[in-house]
């Protein structure tokens, strides 16, 4: 072919690749992924294929005879799937770079949805699936899954082209950098600039896909904004691990071109975690419902009695996203307790606390009413304590990426409020908020909550 006839070939299916980027980053804004829609047909398809195969292996099995019978069946088994996968995590956005082991959580989902499918059936004692049909689904599940991801990666590759890694170190540095990720022949090195001055500007210019750091003093420079920023374009950051950050305990290293990193991330829970997170919220809400009712109405009795009208204390805390929402606690203090000095942090022996209810403080049940909070989804019941406007302001401007604590819900209880006390510094309480969006796990949760109940039973402030 002549060299102009494959420039024109190259200049005509760049705009068909633009076309495509866009409508597939349109659909990814919606929630909408080709995955969910290729699982469901996957599973659905698995299902008769299975039925089928055993029918052939089984003369006695009669499966077939009720196909039209088993055509929606199938199809509400495959939404199940569908809705257990989603809140398991399979369709958050998967990483191109350090593209983790999905094998054994698709068997685990494939299990606990097939679990939830015979309690189901159990449960309306009729039989949706075959209990032959959904064992044999169970073992060959994972393989449709694994391999649906695999086209789609492909896919992903073709549509936005290879990963293009922008370097950020020294000259020498990213020069040998660049001779190894040369052998990884799916990255392309989209540049290399000596400092993260103007890291942002310098990744849209090099229309880079990905950011290497190669100084460790880099970092610094980058948290927390700019960090959270190259993020939500969905630009991944990863950080070369030099021999002496081995000390550090680093148990999620990966490597591209030979080289050790390790993908640094702004702690945002993913679409799928906030899922879980919401569910087990309410989850938790029904359980202790008849315990928290009680409670709540004895308490109502006893500030009534102490304090009088208004029963509630009304006061505007910052939440998800550095929003405002309105806080709910019962009142402890007197009515004109801030009149004369404004917003004033609350002391351990507070003498603006109404005689009889600082038995309340400490037994934190003067919180209760914020469950009404969770309810309505402006906190939950683990996560960063709400701050107050004036005092996040201060906070802000003195501690860099202290407004990272707004990327979830504010709690109840939290990490800082089990490990730290009333007048632990705000610096020492963002470390504890940080290391839990690092971690988070509904386990994590459930010890935070446990943990919670020792701190009110032992009346520690």
């Amino acid at each position: 072919m002549p060299a102009h006839d494959d420039a024109a070939g190259r200049a005509d299916a760049a705009p068909r690749r633009g076309a495509r980027l866009i409508l597939v980053r349109a659909m990814n804004r919606r929630g909408i992924r080709m995955l969910h829609l290729a699982d469901l047909l996957v599973v659905y398809l698995m299902l008769f294929i299975i039925t089928v195969a055993m029918s052939i292996v089984r003369p006695n099995f009669k499966g077939l005879l009720y196909f039209d019978e088993y055509a929606w069946k199938y199809a509400l088994v495959a939404v199940i799937n569908l809705a257990v996968f989603s809140f398991g995590g399979l369709y958050d956005r998967e990483r191109r770079l350090i593209v983790r082991p999905a094998l054994p959580r698709m068997v685990t989902l494939v299990w606990v949805a097939s679990l939830i499918v015979g309690l189901i059936s159990w449960l309306l004692g009729d039989s949706l699936i075959p209990r032959s049909i959904l064992l044999g689904y169970a073992i060959v599940g994972p393989i449709g899954l694994w391999a649906t991801r695999r086209i789609s990666r492909t896919l992903r590759e073709r549509v936005e082209g290879p990963p293009r890694v922008l370097l950020v170190g020294a000259d020498d540095a990213t020069e040998l950098a660049a001779r190894h990720l040369a052998e990884a022949s799916t990255v392309e090195v989209a540049g290399r600039v000596t400092g993260v001055a103007a890291l942002e500007q310098q990744v849209i210019e090099s229309d880079a896909t990905d950011v290497l750091l190669l100084d460790s003093e880099a970092l610094r420079e980058l948290y927390a904004d700019s960090l959270s920023r190259l993020e939500d374009h969905g630009v991944e950051v990863l950080q070369l691990v030099r021999p002496h950050d081995s000390l550090l305990g680093l148990r999620t290293v990966g490597e591209i071109g030979g080289m050790p990193v390790v993908t640094l991330s702004a702690h945002v829970l993913t679409r799928s975690q906030q899922r879980v997170k919401r569910l087990m919220d309410l989850a938790v809400l029904l359980v202790t419902a008849p315990i928290t009712i009680l409670l709540t109405i004895m308490t109502t009795i006893l500030v009534a009695v102490r304090a009088g009208r208004p029963l509630l204390f009304v006061q505007a805390r910052v939440g998800l996203g550095a929003s405002s929402f309105r806080m709910l606690k019962f009142r402890t203090m007197r009515r004109d307790a801030e009149s004369g000095t404004g917003p004033v942090q609350a002391a351990t022996d507070d003498p603006r606390v109404i005689k009889g209810l600082g038995w309340l403080r400490r037994t934190r049940l003067d919180e209760l009413p914020q469950l009404i909070n969770v309810l309505l989804g402006q906190m939950t019941i683990v996560g960063p304590r709400p701050e107050r406007p004036e005092e996040m302001a201060d906070y802000e401007r003195l501690i860099p990426g202290y407004r990272r604590r707004h990327q979830i819900a504010p709690g109840i209880t939290g990490l800082a409020q089990v490990y730290g006390r009333y007048h632990t510094h705000p610096e020492f309480k963002l470390g504890h908020d940080l290391q839990y969006l690092a971690n988070w796990s509904p386990l994590a949760d459930l010890q935070i909550m446990l943990r919670t109940a020792w701190v009110i039973f032992t009346l520690r402030l």
